[in-house]
């Protein structure tokens, strides 16, 4: 079977195909692009074509995987993302407090100096 052959695919995975091929056309993609995510969608969906025997993956282990690794994604984002947020606020503290701290050595200075004159 040559690479790109569609005959191992079910009927149903060939209409989920043009399906989404067409979705994917209306938002503007190429024709090569659409189709390209057609087939990588259902892949990802139920783990490639019919398989015979033991390869056999079901669609229901595929799309707990695919679950699965989603929603990690997004916990993984949002710690990141918090930490980042967390070091920016303590950096704009630190910079708050070492301003603070500036202003009041000026005035010091300045009170300091306008009363020896």
């Amino acid at each position: 079977m040559p690479r790109g052959d569609k005959s191992a695919y079910t009927d149903k995975q060939k209409r989920q195909a043009e399906h989404i091929e067409d979705s994917e056309r209306q938002q503007g993609r190429s024709e090569e692009a659409a189709e390209r995510i057609a087939w990588a969608t259902v892949n990802k969906q139920d783990g490639g074509g019919k398989k015979s025997g033991s390869g056999r993956k079901t669609a229901k282990k595929a799309t707990k995987k695919a679950t699965k690794k989603a929603a990690k994604r997004p916990a993984k984002k949002a710690a990141k993302k918090a930490t980042k947020k967390a070091a920016r606020k303590a950096t704009k503290k630190v910079a708050t407090k070492a301003t603070k701290k500036t202003a009041k050595k000026v005035t010091r200075k300045r009170a300091s100096n306008g009363a020896s004159s």
